[in-house]
């Protein structure tokens, strides 16, 4: 299901000004350009990762997933895991995250031996504030987002494919000219 956000015109003919705030973010999306919002979230290996912690030294790919121990998420983190080598070439912190609480990502992380962790967000703001998680849709979409060094995004994948996730990264990273290791 695509979010939509009302149009201040419809706020205020349903009397909901109050609703309609751009500090709130409901009037716009995240696109690129935009700066990255902060996070500081628990990752499956135990350590707290914060996005302003890798400004100035690298990129950040985040591709946020539905649900540990489903199908096609344990599609997309096996991808990442077995073709791996193709996304350290660059110069990139990755991560998987959701909104699964962090002992069910460590417990899902380990049953596929992943290689990167995968970050938790049980209270699910940081996805709110990416708009992965949003009215009507409780888990989040399966949206990879690009973030370069300054922390803006440079790119959102909408349309994942989970099997060739790794590969899509890879590719993605190459296009938009992340430097090498």
């Amino acid at each position: 299901m695509r979010r939509t956000s009302p149009t201040l015109a419809a706020c205020l003919t349903l009397g909901l000004a109050a609703a309609f705030t751009p500090a709130r973010g409901l009037a716009d999306d995240l696109k690129v350009g935009d700066k990255a919002p902060n996070f500081a979230l628990k990752g499956s290996d135990g350590k707290t990762y914060d996005l302003a912690d890798f400004r100035g030294k690298s990129a950040v790919v985040l591709a946020w997933f539905p649900k540990a121990f489903t199908g096609g998420c344990t599609a997309e983190c096996k991808s990442l895991r077995e073709n791996g080598e193709a996304i350290r070439k660059f110069d990139v912190a990755y991560f998987t995250a959701s909104t699964d609480d962090a002992e069910t990502n460590k417990k899902f992380s380990e049953s596929l031996g992943l290689d990167y962790p995968i970050l938790s967000d049980p209270t699910q703001e940081t996805a709110r504030v990416y708009g992965v998680v949003h009215e009507g849709r409780k888990v989040p979409e399966r949206w990879t987002f690009y973030i370069d060094k300054e922390g803006v995004i440079r790119a959102i994948d909408k349309a994942v494919q989970p099997k060739n996730a790794a590969a899509d990264v890879a590719a993605k990273l190459k296009e938009l000219g992340v430097a090498a290791r």
